[in-house]
């Protein structure tokens, strides 16, 4: 019996209000509003994250590059959901060294008198 390779109709189904087929509808999303920046400078002198905001903010780019840069802005400007939460295991160590720091604590070592 032949294991993998293709097979018809499987795998994830193609989403009918997908970004890219609204514009092939020519559904076009609602317009995102510019906010005042800072005057824009040089062309030369643009660092890559101005240059993503610019093209981003500005509202005659076409949409699907709009969305990849903001794709691609989005980690410089916003930080991680989960980067300040601890996880189970790190809380538990935390515990257990605040338990094992009070009466709890080791006791020294005994000493060696000669």
């Amino acid at each position: 019996m032949a294991k993998g390779g293709f097979r018809a109709s499987s795998g994830r189904p193609k989403s009918p209000t997908s970004r890219r087929s609204l514009v092939a509808k020519a559904k076009q999303p609602e317009p995102i509003e510019v906010q005042a920046q800072q005057p824009p400078a040089d062309p030369e002198n643009l660092t890559p994250l101005d240059y993503m905001l610019r093209v981003m903010n500005d509202p005659t780019a076409q949409p699907e590059r709009r969305d990849r840069l903001a794709i691609a802005a989005a980690p410089f400007c916003h930080p991680r959901a989960n980067e300040g939460k601890k996880g189970k295991k790190e809380e538990q160590a935390d515990a257990a060294r605040a338990a094992a720091s009070g009466r709890f604590a080791a006791p020294p070592p005994p000493r060696l008198s000669s």
